[in-house]
């Protein structure tokens, strides 16, 4: 099974669904993330996974025509930007969103780069729970 992580800029939120995919689930699914647009990797996005020992920091930021593969099963979206912009995917392709807070917009107040890091990190913590639930969770959601 081939699932795709959608989010607006590919830069934080479905590079830790891929990240938390591939560490957790790689028996069970072929994971990989885009964006609608490229914004490139957010390095608190990579510091929050690290510290949690999952390394993305060799991942990088992608739009859909940019992946290596095409004919997904399964297409998660992850914010709703993302989910009302999804390009069509043909064939049978099953579209689920679910979305989470995005860490960049919430740490933008913060006074320092710890303070911003809560934000990745419950969010982070969030994306992993979801994706622990893969792929029995898109049975129930479908």
């Amino acid at each position: 099974m081939k699932i795709l992580f959608l989010c607006t800029g590919n830069s934080c939120r479905s590079q830790m669904a891929e990240g938390w995919a591939r560490h957790l689930k790689a028996d069970s699914f072929e994971a990989y993330s885009a964006g609608v647009v490229r914004h490139g990797l957010n390095p608190l996005a990579v510091k929050a996974m690290a510290e949690a020992g999952v390394d993305i920091s060799g991942q990088r930021s992608k739009t859909v025509d940019e992946l290596p593969v095409a004919g997904f099963d399964v297409v998660i979206t992850l914010c709703g930007h993302a989910n009302e912009n999804c390009p069509f995917f043909p064939g049978r392709t099953h579209r689920v969103h679910v979305g989470f807070d995005d860490p960049p917009a919430l740490a933008q107040g913060a006074a320092s780069e710890e303070e911003a890091l809560i934000h990745y990190r419950r969010v982070r913590d969030e994306i992993r729970d979801y994706v622990l639930g893969l792929p029995q969770s898109l049975e129930v959601e479908g």
